[in-house]
């Protein structure tokens, strides 16, 4: 009957979850376990997978298709980085260089692109009212939102 009372017990451990591992001790994590952190490496620039004059050619020929192509910006890429020099009487054509030139491939951009004063007095005079060109004031109505809402 002993024995019949231990295996009913010992069903009734299983069936709960608690057996012999439950009560055995567990011992603790050692440092060594724990996964290691790495401690980060600088970052390697990356290669240039265009060869160089195929990607200044690349850069080049999309400034021509763009409404930069009437400054002439110059441009010269030695190991995947462009360097770009020009003028612009325009403000976003500065960025616009820059990012045609990343799209094409480069690595990296060295803009040099000298911006006139005209256009940094405008591009202030603008952010000054706080509107851009484009934007219209939502009280401003229209002939044809008027037409609509009657």
């Amino acid at each position: 009957m002993m024995n019949a009372s231990r295996g009913a017990a010992a069903a009734l451990c299983v069936a709960l979850g608690i057996g012999y591992a439950a009560t055995k001790a567990v011992p603790p994590v050692r440092a060594t376990d724990a996964p290691v952190a790495r401690p980060k490496q600088a970052a390697i620039p990356k290669q240039a997978t265009i060869p160089d004059a195929e990607l200044e050619k690349d850069i080049r020929a999309r400034f021509a298709k763009s409404k930069i192509s009437s400054h002439h910006f110059q441009v010269h890429v030695q190991g995947g980085v462009a360097t770009i020099e020009g003028q612009s009487d325009v403000l976003q054509h500065k960025g616009t260089a820059t990012r045609l030139a990343k799209s094409a491939g480069a690595i990296k951009v060295v803009n040099h692109v000298a911006v006139s004063q005209a256009a940094k007095d405008k591009a202030a005079k603008n952010l000054a009212s706080g509107r851009r060109r484009a934007q219209v004031k939502r009280s401003d109505t229209t002939a044809r939102t008027v037409k609509r809402s009657s």
